[in-house]
């Protein structure tokens, strides 16, 4: 069941639930939240630090799938009203890349939450592009406090 009312588009909202800063974003929508599932967007900006010759490497790929899930953490924590932990990768399992996005292509993240215990996380991340999809992964988070 999605909890949002609607699409969060807000920067600086979205920027101060989690602990990347700029020019280390690579999210920028929270399109669907739940306890066990979170939808984020981003538009590939032709200043990113993992856009080369025009489209966005695998690492920003990854790194998007991370952050999505650090917004799931963060918008959990700010719907108790409570400031976010910092969190980290503790283990990336089963990356997959198809393909690579071009600047202005809107990426899909999808993360589901399949462990959630003491602060260790498991989810299954996949990004897609206009239907397909462009890489996928299990990810294992741990906070930091």
């Amino acid at each position: 069941m999605n909890l949002l009312k609607e699409t969060i588009t807000d920067q600086e909202f979205l920027q101060n639930l989690i602990p990347q800063k700029p020019p280390f974003i690579m999210v920028g929508k929270l399109l669907q939240y739940s306890d066990t599932k979170i939808v984020s967007g981003f538009i590939v900006p032709e200043d990113n630090l993992f856009v080369f010759e025009n489209r966005f490497m695998a690492p920003g790929l990854i790194e998007n799938m991370a952050q999505t899930v650090a917004l799931h953490t963060g918008y959990k924590y700010y719907l108790t009203q409570k400031p976010a932990p910092t969190g980290y990768i503790g283990a990336i399992k089963k990356a997959t890349v198809n393909a690579l996005p071009f600047v202005g292509q809107e990426l899909e993240t999808t993360v589901e939450i399949l462990h959630d215990i003491m602060g260790i996380t498991l989810v299954s991340a996949t990004v897609t592009c206009e239907g397909i999809v462009l890489a996928s992964s299990e990810m294992k988070t741990a906070l930091a406090n």
